[in-house]
């Protein structure tokens, strides 16, 4: 017995002394940006050891025995990195990795909601990983941005399920909607961003320069306040990197179009890195008179001030002069080209000199620093300038049935300052054994607009609106004016408004498989009163409108539960608001209008995260719509739609679905499907109000989105690059929507407005673009043939005109990468 416990001893003895002798390795990865990067692999490459990195960052290999070593660091995207170590027996090392970007495999990765990197859109504000977050959202990488050869927004959020483009605003802007609600495109619209910060998107933002662009769609009031409830859209311009590369592109297509592009960037010093993005466009169109010249820039630096801080500045400059298109008109609310062919495709309506001229620029100033791994602030501020200045013929909204169409002069001088600031301090912590990922947050917006009233007075000395007579069907009936009129601008109008919001979020782990997101947001804006300043007689007054101030909270709270731990399953609500103009019968303005959002979803990750399928159904209810008051205060019918009341309602609901797949760095896939059907509800029977049931003007019902695309890399087809994609856009209205008392309505008392009521069917389209393109060491040329069945179809232009989506057309970019 003595002999066994003595035997015993000594083996526990030599056990002990054999941990003692081993070592351990445990520390941080970030990425170039200071970032922690999670789902790192790290191997010791000798013992074929390893271990991934937490969802902060961190690893930690033990009982590894005294001797040297190499680390091997590698993710999908960012160079391997591998580094000589020795443990020591007995002790621990402590290390901090930093992964670059590789430029090359980069390439191969499509972003898109989950995929294989697992990243999540910044617009969230709280770095939550997409399964942990309980919205539906999207993230469109520069790999499908260059693959697909975008030039325009809307080029890029078409990938995006239930997302579609649905006007183009006079072809110097779009306006997109989603699930029944538009997102304008002004900073005052508040639901498109730059880099986090509102954006006016006049002139178009050009996608070549972006590094991706972030969608969340349903409603983001907890995070941003006011803005559309059905879409936010945030581009991401490209950042500077610590390796030297850079690419030069020429772009060349149908119609005249040239557009080369320059990418550089390195590094100015071990903590100083640049970039510098810019981009020319010279182009003619498939539609007479029509042509685009643009110049776009977009520097950066990226500065380190220390491994827990650093400084990233970002500027743009964009000067776009455009031909502004006005659609081709609605002759007695008739789509011309479809009942009368005489009206081609390409016919222009404007005046031939007609002109839109942008410029803008803008700055945007990020800080970030770590004050440990748990506990980082976020501080971030921007500029942005928009000057618009245009002249032309007004929109096309009184053309006879015959094609006559009397055109009128419409000038526009426009300025718009958009200036912002925020703060978000995130953080994770424990309660126990509960899990906390807190976001505390504040924001400002300043928006100052400046616009012009005119006098035109022609060669004759005739002031006035009037220009002359055209008919659209056959341009040979009348003689058109081409001289141009001068202009003069009588008075100048300022309008400044100010926004402020507070709001908490905090991502609350109640088990590995049990979560709670809960928030609370107070928003508070305030639109001045007008100044109007008479140019001619140098005398200022205020406006009419007194300064007008509305509050709102916005709280969201959604459950989530996560049976694996690459499937979630979500149901959550939340709200937004909108801010409604009018009075009530009082006199009194109207408080904004809450619209409740309630939705059920699921996200799954397979294969590692290289395919992604994820589904959602919700319901957006504005209970209190504001329309038209039954009676005034007198209790007498009213007729003044200026005199306004919450009672009314819209109701959207449907469904989205999209399977993403990165299957390898050769093959890349995005299908998506949205169903929306948004309409009038619970409405009243009043003189000017809506009509129960009807579908609102300019949302599709079904869209849909699939591009596939492949490269060769082991066969003699090596550096052969193919790909497809086709996108659906269901049937819509363009036009007016009806309202009582105007015809289609309930009665006529009102036949002054009906005007006003003109609905437009519009039918369903496809198009389907095919590329195909070839890489050679340093050289690749990618050819693209977009609608490629030259179909026929529009979008609307606004409420009284229409314009042709593009025909059939070719481009190819030939790269050069240094």
């Amino acid at each position: 017995m003595k002999n066994i416990i003595y035997t015993l001893l000594m083996l526990w003895a030599i056990g002990v002394q054999a941990q003692t002798q081993t070592g351990q390795v445990k520390g941080i990865v970030k990425n170039s940006e200071g970032q922690v990067a999670p789902y790192v692999s790290i191997q010791l490459k000798e013992l074929k050891k390893g271990t991934t990195s937490s969802e902060k960052g961190e690893f930690s290999i033990s009982n590894i025995k005294g001797g040297n070593y190499t680390l091997v660091a590698s993710f999908v995207g960012y160079k391997t990195l591998e580094q000589k170590i020795r443990i020591e027996e007995g002790k621990t090392l402590s290390l901090s990795l930093e992964l670059l970007e590789n430029a090359e495999m980069l390439k191969e990765i499509v972003i898109s909601g989950t995929y294989i990197a697992n990243r999540t859109a910044t617009l969230g504000k709280a770095n939550i990983r997409p399964l942990d977050l309980p919205q539906s959202t999207a993230v469109v990488s520069s790999t499908v941005i260059a693959d697909q050869q975008a030039i325009r927004l809307g080029d890029v959020v078409k990938n995006v399920s239930g997302v579609s483009l649905t006007e183009t605003r006079g072809g110097v802007a779009e306006t997109f909607s989603s699930r029944g609600y538009s997102v304008g495109i002004a900073g005052a619209g508040g639901s498109i961003f730059k880099n986090g910060t509102i954006s006016n998107t006049m002139g178009f933002p050009d996608a070549s320069t972006l590094e991706s662009v972030e969608v969340m769609k349903g409603s983001s009031a907890l995070l941003y306040g006011n803005v559309s409830g059905g879409v936010i859209i945030n581009m991401v311009t490209k950042k500077p990197r610590f390796d030297w590369g850079g690419q030069a592109s020429m772009l060349v297509g149908s119609y005249n179009q040239y557009k080369p592009t320059v990418d550089v960037y390195g590094p100015i010093s071990k903590k100083l890195a640049f970039r510098v993005v810019g981009t020319y466009e010279n182009a003619q169109s498939y539609r007479d008179v029509v042509k685009t010249n643009r110049v776009y820039v977009t520097p950066s630096l990226l500065y380190k001030i220390s491994d827990k801080t650093d400084v990233l500045l970002q500027a743009d400059y964009l000067k776009s002069n455009i031909v502004p298109d006005a659609g081709v008109g609605t002759p007695n609310s008739r789509i011309t080209i479809t009942e009368l062919p005489e009206a081609p495709r390409n016919r222009f309506i404007n005046t031939s000199w007609a002109y839109n001229n942008t410029d803008q620029t803008a700055g945007f100033l990020t800080i970030n620093h770590r004050f440990n791994n748990n506990w980082k602030l976020t501080a971030i501020g921007s500029v942005q300038d928009t000057r618009v200045k245009g002249f032309g013929a007004g929109v096309p909204n009184a053309i006879a049935a015959n094609g006559d169409y009397t055109r009128a002069l419409s000038a526009v001088n426009t300025a718009e300052k958009d200036y912002t600031a925020q703060v978000n301090l995130n953080g994770s912590f424990k309660t126990g054994k509960i899990n906390h990922q807190l976001l505390v947050g504040a924001d400002f917006l300043r928006i100052e607009n400046v616009s012009h009233t005119f006098k035109f007075i022609s060669a004759a000395g005739v002031v006035g609106t009037a220009y002359d007579k055209i008919n659209i069907f056959d341009p040979t009936k009348y003689v058109a004016r081409t001289d141009i009129p001068t202009i003069a601008d009588t008075a100048r109008t300022t309008t400044p408004q100010n926004r402020y919001g507070v709001y908490i979020q905090d991502l609350i782990a109640i088990s590995p498989k049990f979560k709670v997101l809960a928030g609370l947001r107070y928003s508070y804006q305030i639109a001045f009163q007008s100044t109007i300043l008479n140019l001619e007689k140098n005398v200022s007054r205020r406006g009419t409108t007194a300064d007008k101030s509305d509050a709102a909270f916005s709280p969201k709270l959604a459950l989530i539960y996560q049976p694996f731990q690459t499937t979630s399953i979500y149901t959550s609500y939340s709200n937004n608001f909108t801010i409604n103009t009018g009075t009530d019968i009082n006199g009194d303005a109207l408080k904004p209008s809450i619209i409740d959002q309630y939705e059920v979803g699921v996200k799954n990750e397979f294969l590692d995260g290289k395919l992604s399928v994820n589904a959602s159904v919700y319901k957006i209810i504005n209970s209190n719509f504001a329309q038209t008051a039954l009676f005034d205060k007198n209790g007498n019918p009213n007729t003044n739609t200026s005199i306004r009341e919450l009672s009314g309602e819209t109701t959207s609901d449907g469904f989205e679905i999209d399977f993403n797949g990165v299957l390898s760095k050769n093959f890349y896939f995005l299908l998506g499907y949205g169903h929306n059907f948004m309409r009038y509800t619970n409405t009243t029977s009043v003189v000017g109000s809506q009509v129960e049931g009807e579908q609102l003007i300019r949302n599709p019902r079904n869209t849909a989105n699939g591009s596939l695309f492949y490269t060769f890399d082991k066969t003699k087809l090596k550096g052969l690059k193919l790909g497809i994609a086709a996108f659906y856009t269901g049937k819509r209205f363009a036009g007016n929507n009806n309202v009582v008392g105007l015809n289609g309505g309930l009665n006529n008392t009102t036949a002054a407005l009906s005007a006003y009521n003109a609905l437009i069917p519009l039918t369903a389209f496809t198009t389907t673009d095919i590329s195909a393109g070839y890489t050679f060491g340093k050289i690749s040329v990618l050819a693209k043939v977009s609608n490629i069945f030259n179909t026929m179809n529009y979008i609307v232009h606004d409420r009284y005109s229409i314009n042709p989506i593009a025909p059939r057309q070719f481009a190819t970019t030939l790269s050069y990468k240094f």
